[in-house]
């Protein structure tokens, strides 16, 4: 088994268990050059909100999306867009990613804006 396989496992039972729980997940995936984060209902069909390092109002102050700056403002960015929907509470699905580096940088700020997991 590859790292790819063994992160698709891993992702594989939180999913399991996030959809077992029927609750609204935010989930993070991340590539070398940017972070994404979406807000999902419990049915799992939807897609609520999303940020990422893509979007132009994140690109522009930033200089580099694959740093955990860049993983704190989408956490800050997915909060405040998740607070307008009246989303305050949500499952994270880290994707089968290891909980540090920016993957933790994203919960922690979403955290901070308002969000609890």
């Amino acid at each position: 088994m590859d790292k790819k396989q063994a992160r698709l496992r891993r992702a594989r039972k939180t999913r399991a268990k996030i959809a077992e729980l029927k609750v609204v997940r935010m989930l993070v995936h991340r590539t070398n050059c940017h972070i994404y984060a979406q807000i999902i209902d419990a049915s799992g069909g939807k897609v609520l909100a999303s940020a990422s390092t893509v979007e132009k109002t994140l690109r522009g102050e930033l200089p580099h999306g694959g740093n955990v700056d860049s993983a704190v403002a989408v956490g800050k960015r997915i909060a405040e867009k998740a607070k307008g929907l009246g989303i305050e509470k949500v499952a994270f699905d880290r994707s089968g990613f290891r909980y540090h580096g920016r993957v933790k940088a994203l919960a922690d700020a979403a955290r901070e804006s308002g969000l609890v997991f």
